[in-house]
């Protein structure tokens, strides 16, 4: 209990998640107090607390611990931090649409999406396995809810979907956590690990199931191949903007998680680790981008290739090296932004009513001819799609090329074959929406939706992603300078 002082709380390291915290009280107890208010006011709200948690990630310190230990500021924790909290910024103003939805009409929902960016900040900034589990559920539940809020039928089926799966993810995790503690007597990863090496990782069936146990939980997490099945239904659920929220903010959160054990488990020579990954990473990118091709509907054809980017930073993790580390932000930072592009694209095309099929909101063939009927729409959107297919010198293209030549550097010749030819089979369903966009004649139904959704904000967005996608090769040095200050 000597250890058990106030220096060693060390609050300053909570700030960021204080302020989040409080954010998300003050906007319940300002609809308490007075109902009625607009989203927009709510939105602002949200984004104001989102740049404050974000000035003081920028400002602090880094390699500081706090929490009695169980928080740790690091270079990767703060990159982390930064990377959700502007993917966060990008999201709010999304709110901001030309349409107004239900969900938009519950104070509670701006106050969830803090709550959420809360949970995900705590999981990024620890080594300690109980809060870990604590941010995963705080965010996991906050983002069960809001997909329950969208005003569309099957949004309550797909938040139940994800509830389930996010259930038996986090049960996975509580069994796993139990072993590692009944093992090595501690929550902390970096103690484990070094508990379980010098046991030389006896008894190997319990550390097999433990390990099995949270890979599996983070696996469903992360999309990871088999656990993937819940990801297009619940994607399809959502309104595309959570969509696009969900495809980057959770996985950034979770890699940050799968690197700290799974980097820590390889470097002591636990080899059965490297396989798994392997055979996992190859799995997730090659199915999942021969799932896309068979696709009709453009929402389930992202959902898809976005596990199918999963399986290329997994890739990363498997390497195990700084430079590979480095690459894993550099990858998710520049996927972030043209991720978020198309599914504002999306999210500005969508209409109640399904006026081009029975089923599905965005077919391909809502698409054909877009270019006539919204022909600046249609050329962002092909960027956004080439860039996403990895073409050079478009954004994605960096990252996929960087991952490569670290595969490569480090020995893995056939690992980096396998992600060519899948960069290649993913250009196929890219194209097929490029081609229905520039070669197809306009569908002759009542009323367009490509821009029924429009307003600044996300036009901003769009505009912002477009140019990091079309302008990278000038990004890429700048933030790989800032990714290695860190690293």
């Amino acid at each position: 209990m000597e250890n058990l002082t106030f220096e060693g709380l060390n609050l300053s390291v909570l700030t960021p998640m204080i302020i989040l915290s409080l954010g998300a009280l003050c906007i319940i107890c300002i609809d308490i107090a007075k109902s009625g208010l607009s989203r927009s006011f709510y939105a602002m709200l949200s984004i104001l607390f989102l740049i404050i948690s974000l000035i003081f990630v920028i400002i602090s310190d880094t390699n500081v611990h706090g929490f009695f230990d169980m928080i740790v500021v690091d270079g990767m924790a703060k990159l982390a931090q930064i990377i959700i909290l502007i993917a966060s910024l990008l999201f709010a103003p999304l709110i901001l649409s030309g349409k107004k939805f239900d969900e938009q009409k519950f104070a509670e929902y701006f106050a969830f999406l803090l709550f959420a960016v809360t949970g995900f900040l705590f999981m990024v900034s620890t080594n300690n396995l109980i809060l870990i589990f604590v941010g995963l559920e705080t965010a996991s539940l906050a983002l069960y809810t809001m997909i329950a809020m969208h005003n569309k039928n099957n949004a309550i089926e797909a938040a139940l979907k994800y509830f389930t799966m996010g259930a038996l993810s986090s049960g996975f995790f509580a069994m796993g956590a139990m072993i590692l503690y009944a093992l090595t007597s501690s929550a902390d990863i970096n103690i484990i690990v070094q508990t379980l090496a010098q046991k030389n990782f006896e008894p190997m069936a319990a550390t097999l199931g433990a390990l099995a146990f949270i890979l599996a939980s983070f696996a469903f997490k992360l999309s990871i191949v088999p656990f993937h099945t819940w990801t297009p239904d619940v994607y399809e659920g959502s309104s595309a903007a959570l969509a696009g929220y969900m495809s980057i903010v959770p996985k950034m959160a979770g890699f940050i998680v799968v690197m700290r054990l799974f980097e820590a488990l390889m470097s002591e020579q636990l080899m059965w680790v490297n396989d798994i990954l392997y055979v996992l990473a190859v799995v997730t990118m090659t199915l999942s981008n021969l799932m896309a091709l068979v696709q009709s509907d453009v929402k389930r054809m992202l959902a898809f290739s976005s596990i199918s980017h999963v399986g290329f930073v997994l890739c990363a993790v498997l390497l195990n090296s700084k430079q590979a580390n480095e690459a894993i932000f550099l990858y998710l930072t520049l996927f972030m932004f043209v991720n978020f592009g198309a599914f504002t694209l999306l999210w500005i095309a969508r209409n109640k009513e399904n006026l081009y099929d029975e089923r599905y909101q965005h077919p391909y063939s809502k698409f054909s001819g877009m270019i006539k009927v919204a022909p600046m729409g249609a050329v962002i959107m092909a960027l956004f799609m080439l860039s996403l297919a990895g073409i050079p010198p478009f954004s994605v293209f960096w990252g996929k090329i960087y991952i490569m030549s670290v595969a490569i550097r480090e020995g893995f010749i056939i690992l980096a074959v396998i992600m060519a030819l899948n960069s290649a089979i993913a250009i196929y369903y890219y194209l097929k929406l490029i081609v229905f966009m520039f070669l197809k004649e306009p569908l002759q139904t009542e009323g367009t939706v490509y821009i029924e959704n429009a307003s600044r904000p996300l036009m901003v967005i769009v505009g912002v992603a477009a140019i990091v996608a079309a302008a990278a090769i000038f990004f890429v040095e700048p933030i790989m300078t800032a990714i290695d200050y860190y690293i």
